[in-house]
């Protein structure tokens, strides 16, 4: 396998489906989340989870935004870039979540609140790992752009 095989991306029209589903997807959860059945049909969501719904809305929001971006126009350096938000949101909405709990699991004889703890830590590093991905990714992106562009002129 060659460099430039291993960084071939998908065709314009797999990537273009991929970018309307991921759009769709934040659309439903937003629709979920607001409207019905709603976060207050979760059970084990108590009242302070309107703490967190403005992150979250605007986690799904900011996937919509930058999926449907994405679908008019697709250079490498923006997919990292939009990566790179609504990663950063999320993790905002994850440590808001850790901060405010707002879960109540009853009296299991399963430990759910140390397990979601422990899910939400691995979200969280996860989506730290991710972002330094996506801000290694932009870089190399940026950089093949000004080398391509020094090569034409």
């Amino acid at each position: 396998m060659t460099a430039d095989t291993a960084r071939r991306r998908p065709s314009t029209a797999s990537r273009r489906v991929g970018y309307g589903v991921s759009a769709a997807i934040n659309i439903v959860a937003l629709y979920l989340v607001n409207v019905w059945p709603g976060w207050d049909a979760a059970p084990f969501l108590t009242e302070q989870t309107t703490d967190v719904i403005p992150l979250v809305n605007a986690s799904l929001l900011a996937g919509v935004i930058v999926s449907l971006a994405q679908l008019v126009h697709d250079p490498q350096w923006l997919v990292a870039l939009g990566s790179m938000t609504t990663t950063a949101i999320g993790t905002l909405s994850l440590i808001r979540m850790w901060q405010v709990f707002p879960f109540d699991f009853g009296g299991t004889s399963f430990d759910w609140p140390l397990a979601t703890r422990v899910f939400l830590a691995v979200c969280i590093v996860g989506s730290i790992a991710g972002f330094a991905v996506q801000a290694v990714a932009l870089v190399g992106a940026l950089r093949e752009d000004s080398d391509r562009t020094r090569r034409l002129t």
